[in-house]
């Protein structure tokens, strides 16, 4: 925000501690023909203003796009009310909703360019701290499209955001044990991209999940759904459990609640015996 108020002062306008009136805002903005980008931390931006995003700007399917940072668990050490672990599960109930959870910094500049032509409201979930990159610079990502970021046979990870980093090095631990491990990569929540998660299913038999999110209703509960309707596939979901977070180091965080890469390639370890 401080880099855009800098180099665009006449495009940026600072709403102070006001969600609800920037969503009215940016939906007369958008009413008007712009289209207004939204940022503040995944908790305010999804929860406090959804009255206002629910009527104002998903019923009238208007282009306002909403920057939610600080998702997850990993917020720097800002505890259980500065925590959105919920935010996918909201937006993808959403009618007109399109949800987006891209992995690294090379990602969101290529998921927001998309998104900006986009017609309706988009949900791009972002993180507070920078992530491994993955994806090379010239990297171009496609709405509705999941990517194998790994090949493998035995086992299927999938995984959104930032676990996608820590599902490859997952797959590396494997590799050690002699596990091969398919990781497919889905930055688009919704649309979701159902062909490549039932053809990952099938390919290995047994999926994984991982998310920075609950479990509840997140990507583990997305792909259920697509699987338990078109390919019933023995798997389990690494998330976060019904419960809200807590102040504490990523590593701790990451290590308490179940996140780690070590915890996703024990889940596979288990479908596996």
């Amino acid at each position: 925000a401080d880099k855009v108020s800098r180099e665009r002062p006449d495009r940026f306008l600072m709403m102070g501690i006001a969600e609800q009136n920037m969503m009215g805002v940016a939906a007369g903005m958008a009413t008007c023909g712009l289209v207004p980008w939204l940022s503040s931390f995944a908790c305010f931006i999804v929860n406090r203003d959804l009255d206002q995003l629910r009527i104002v700007v998903a019923q009238p399917n208007l282009p306002v796009k909403l920057c939610g940072a600080y998702s997850g668990l990993l917020t720097g050490k800002t505890g259980k009310t500065h925590q959105e672990v919920s935010d996918i599960s909201i937006m993808r109930a959403m009618p007109n909703m399109t949800v987006l959870a891209p992995a690294d910094a090379v990602e969101v500049a290529a998921c927001m360019r998309v998104a900006n032509d986009l017609p309706g409201p988009v949900y791009v979930r972002m993180t507070r701290d920078p992530e491994p990159v993955i994806f090379p610079a010239d990297y171009q990502f496609e709405l509705g499209k999941a990517l194998v970021v790994r090949e493998g046979t035995d086992v299927t990870l999938i995984s959104t955001g930032a676990q996608t980093p820590r599902c490859l090095d997952a797959a590396d631990t494997l590799a050690g044990e002699g596990i091969s491990a398919h990781v497919l990569h889905v930055p688009s929540i919704k649309p979701l991209d159902e062909e490549a998660i039932v053809s990952a299913a099938h390919k290995t038999g047994k999926v994984v999940t991982a998310e920075d999110h609950t479990i509840i209703g997140g990507l583990g509960g997305a792909v259920a759904e697509v699987l338990g309707e078109q390919r019933p596939t023995p798997m389990k979901r690494v998330g976060i459990r019904d419960t809200f977070g807590e102040s504490a180091t990523n590593e701790d965080l990451l290590a308490k609640y179940g996140l780690t890469s070590d915890h996703v390639a024990q889940a596979a370890r288990a479908l596996l015996a």
